[in-house]
């Protein structure tokens, strides 16, 4: 079955739900069997309110470009069936889902996680490859030579694309173990498909070659004793 994760952003009007403050731009990014399959999602969001100053100057999305569009409980539907049954990759996680559940929450909806049972926190992850370094977006795409040259502000899609190349990086090498992993298991089937067909050579050692090797025991039995293999008569 083909593995779904959507790539997650969000951006909002301040940093706390608790006080009130709303998603103003949600944006997903798809990935099929870790390859970007184009199929993205993208909302602009009426919060109802405006954005504190230190916010804005983040994101820039000011209160007059965002007096027209829709509230999020208008989007909401059209969110939740595109992130449903998926696994969620996210950079601080705890942040927008606490968002997205502080939405659904006055929507008297029930949490993100009854649609995405999963959720990767690519923060997490990266401090634990990276501990005691930089790692906020902008660092990881350095690190990773991934072209954020167009971030001059945040913006929740473009924040998405970019985590998706840096993910994507990150966890190469589970890629790597994937193929090695079915390429093993295609090479045991063809083996074992093969095996009645065999025909096995039995190359008995030669005399000079036993000599050798009784040479190498000797040396072993000087070293360290009798070897155990001598000892138990094998």
């Amino acid at each position: 079955m083909p593995v779904r994760q959507i790539i997650l952003d969000t951006e909002t009007t301040g940093l706390d739900p608790k006080l009130g403050h709303r998603i103003i731009e949600i944006a997903g990014v798809e990935l099929i069997d870790r390859r970007l399959s184009g199929k993205h999602f993208h909302r602009y969001v009426n919060p109802g309110r405006d954005s504190d100053e230190g916010a804005l100057q983040v994101h820039g999305l000011t209160t007059e470009f965002l007096s027209d569009k829709p509230k999020f409980s208008e989007i909401a539907a059209e969110f939740l069936d595109y992130v449903g049954g998926a696994e969620l990759i996210i950079h601080n996680a705890p942040f927008d889902v606490g968002f997205i559940d502080a939405e659904l929450a006055l929507m008297r909806q029930k949490k993100l996680a009854t649609h995405c049972p999963n959720v990767i926190d690519t923060l997490r992850m990266a401090k634990e490859l990276h501990p005691g370094k930089r790692n906020s977006l902008d660092a990881l795409c350095d690190r990773y030579q991934i072209d954020n040259s167009a971030r001059t502000l945040h913006g929740a899609l473009l924040d998405a694309e970019l985590l998706a190349e840096v993910y994507l990086a990150m966890t190469r090498g589970q890629e790597s173990l994937m193929i090695e992993v079915e390429s093993t298991q295609a090479d045991v089937g063809a083996a074992e498909f093969r095996r009645g067909e065999l025909t096995l050579a039995v190359l008995r050692a030669s005399p000079d070659e036993l000599a050798i090797h009784e040479a190498q025991l000797a040396d072993i039995d000087k070293i360290s004793g009798a070897a155990l293999w001598r000892r138990d008569g094998s």
